[in-house]
């Protein structure tokens, strides 16, 4: 067939799992990955000629200029510089904006890298030292987070996504009438063959294979972390890990003599949000953006689910699983399992840079076994969503590769009060427990009966006991301020 010279492909893909520590720092790891990328694409040479370096935010090091420091590395001078904010979804905007780029013929070749270097910055930590990497931006800029938590949540605590997914995990669980039993064994089921995955994946952090008990039953090497969740079953973010794709047009690839069957092609993809705070969702228990950007997605590809060969759904947490699952009308137990890597709780959640690896991981897969990919994204607190479908035969049309953002039509968002005194209505809650695995406050969101929602603690031990032991959502309490938060009784 003829491939239009503009069409952008995927011609090396590089990952990079570092498991000595102290190990090198973000910038050695970009470059480590970038040269394996090219080398992957057999043509080393192209990194000296770049037209564009986009680079996933690293949480492990501020550098006082992150682009400029790699292409330094490289030898290259892009004219296209790009660095993201914090972001699951992250890696597939920058990607996608580079293959729109390369398809208006605005650019000719383009390196996506992410690197995370956290297990060496704990091995420092624990051992009373400091890093001391090249290049540190001076003054420090802030966190490169979109736009800062609600002042209810900061207020409450309820900022780390350990809870705010519980949260929303448990609101599902309340409407779809499951036990706290029945959740706990189902999650350790869709779980348990991602590690089957991460086991046969040289880059994966955990080669381990589990049971499903194993996964979900609290012990001293498996405690609770936001309950009901377990350590075994959140992303592991404390990893050294980097990956990097290099996206070129179909014209340089046939100038450099890149073979067919290198090239992966974006199909089409698309990204979608949910309203930003979690109290604030007319509905905690499902993601409308999730379903949006996956029907997008399929519809711009040409494609269905059904014709997917291969599936990476973003795994942080069960209930980014489950909502997924939902959105997109997949059994939680296809045969074609849910991923190509083994998922952010055992091949390792770098930070923001995940789908750098889940989309590495599904090139190689593609080209072994050919066929379609759908990776998904998630970002913030399954807020921001993203699908992408690849494939060794591109689609057609213009638009396919349009990067705008697509409409999400939901009700209004629910009014946040920030103190409430007066009977309210649970609508989800966790218990954050601490490093020993002991419990230390509940954190609720309730209804109140003027349509608004709030938030809440509960810290006294024989209410967080009753919590953890019945289904609390739905139940009637009340809330009285106190100080800058609220508390709940019942």
């Amino acid at each position: 067939m003829t491939i239009d010279a503009r069409t952008p492909c995927l011609v090396g893909v590089a990952q990079h799992t570092v498991r000595d520590q102290p190990g090198p720092e973000p910038l050695d790891l970009w470059e480590h990955v970038a040269r394996e990328a090219a080398a992957d694409a057999g043509v080393p040479g192209v990194l000296a000629r770049l037209d564009s370096i986009q680079i996933v935010y690293t949480e492990s090091w501020q550098y006082d200029d992150p682009v400029a420091r790699l292409a330094g590395r490289l030898g290259a001078t892009p004219r296209h510089r790009a660095y993201s904010r914090v972001s699951g979804t992250a890696p597939q905007l920058l990607i996608g904006a580079a293959a729109a780029r390369i398809q208006a013929g605005e650019l000719d070749s383009a390196l996506v890298a992410g690197a995370e270097a956290l297990a060496t910055r704990r091995a420092c930590r624990r051992s009373g030292e400091k890093v001391r990497w090249s290049h540190a931006a001076d003054p420090k800029p802030p966190y490169g987070w979109e736009r800062p938590p609600h002042p209810a949540e900061l207020a409450h605590e309820l900022f780390l996504p350990v809870h705010t997914y519980a949260i929303m995990d448990v609101a599902r669980r309340a409407r779809d009438g499951q036990t706290i039993a029945g959740e706990q064994a189902e999650r350790g089921r869709i779980m348990a063959p991602m590690t089957s995955v991460a086991a046969a994946n040289p880059y994966a952090w955990h080669r381990t294979v589990r049971t499903a008990a194993e996964l979900v039953t609290p012990s001293a090497e498996n405690r609770f972390v936001g309950w009901p969740y377990t350590r075994r079953t959140v992303a592991v973010m404390e990893v050294d890990q980097a990956a990097a794709v290099l996206l070129v047009s179909t014209e340089l690839a046939d100038r450099l003599g890149i073979p067919g069957e290198r090239r992966l092609y974006l199909r089409g993809w698309a990204y979608a949000e949910d309203t930003w705070e979690v109290a604030a969702r007319p509905d905690l228990a499902s993601s409308p953006a999730m379903r949006a950007a996956a029907e997008q997605a399929f519809a711009r590809a040409g494609t269905r689910l059904e014709d997917m060969t291969a599936l990476d759904l973003y795994s942080c947490f069960a209930v980014a699983l489950r909502y997924a699952c939902a959105a997109l009308g997949l059994d939680p137990f296809d045969p074609r399992g849910l991923t190509v890597t083994g998922g952010l709780p055992y091949a390792g959640g770098p930070a923001s840079d995940y789908v750098l690896h889940s989309t590495a991981a599904m090139a190689v897969r593609l080209r072994e076994q050919g066929g379609h990919g759908l990776v998904t994204g998630v970002g913030m607190h399954l807020t921001k969503h993203t699908s992408a479908v690849w494939s060794g035969v591109p689609g057609g049309g213009s638009g396919l590769l349009a990067a705008a953002a697509v409409p999400v039509h939901v009700a209004e968002p629910v009014a946040i009060t920030a103190a409430y005194e007066g009977t309210a209505t649970v609508a989800g809650y966790t218990v954050a427990h601490g490093r020993d695995g002991a419990a230390e406050r509940g954190v609720l969101i309730a209804d109140l009966p003027d349509g608004s929602r709030a938030h809440a603690w509960f810290v006294e031990p024989d209410l967080i006991a009753d919590a953890e032991s019945r289904e609390l959502t739905g139940e009637s309490v009340r809330l009285v301020p106190n100080g800058s938060v609220n508390l709940a009784r019942w």
